[in-house]
């Protein structure tokens, strides 16, 4: 598993990156990323920045993976809602995409993760491809419950705290 890179690209905002391939699977008939396999990218990088699968490996540096993701774990992370905004088609490349992460909301029992997925940072012109934004609920795995984001959480996400990625359908929610 690979780990992410820290960056203040935003206004000196802290956005977690992660490298994701594409693979040629990814593609449709179209050749362009499928939508639905979008979501499954974000996942995976998702994964990547919050959970801790391998604990003790000392390689895996990543601040944001405090979520224990073992079969033995606590808590269960589902996903209460999900949106996403494609922009520019994502052709197949040899180079990994730029999915940049931050946190949008933090509420007592969960998390909005905003999303951008840029092209390679190796590119010539950088290219803005989809946004997105993900809530997940925190699930104590003994009661079923929804549980409370924890200290630890709290400290490791709170520098990572930002404004929601902007999308087309905020327009008509605004009033």
């Amino acid at each position: 598993m690979q780990a992410g890179r820290i960056s203040g690209d935003k206004d000196g905002e802290r956005r977690y990156h992660v490298a994701m391939p594409v693979r040629w699977r990814d593609l449709d008939a179209y050749n362009h990323v499928n939508n639905a396999t979008m979501l499954t990218l974000l996942e995976e990088a998702r994964t990547i920045a919050f959970w801790k699968v391998h604990p003790d490996d000392p390689t895996l540096e990543r601040p944001l993976a405090v979520v224990d993701a073992q079969a033995t774990s606590s808590t269960n992370t589902l996903i209460s809602r999900q949106e996403a905004e494609y922009k520019v088609p994502i052709e197949y490349g040899h180079e990994p995409l730029d999915i940049q992460m931050w946190i949008s909301e933090m509420t007592p029992a969960s998390i909005e993760v905003s999303y951008e997925v840029w092209n390679p940072v190796t590119a010539p012109k950088r290219i803005l491809h989809t946004v997105a934004r993900t809530t997940i609920v925190f699930v104590d795995t003994a009661t079923g419950r929804p549980r409370r984001v924890n200290a630890e959480e709290r400290a490791a996400w709170e520098p990572f705290i930002g404004e929601p990625t902007r999308m087309r359908g905020d327009r008509s929610r605004r009033g």
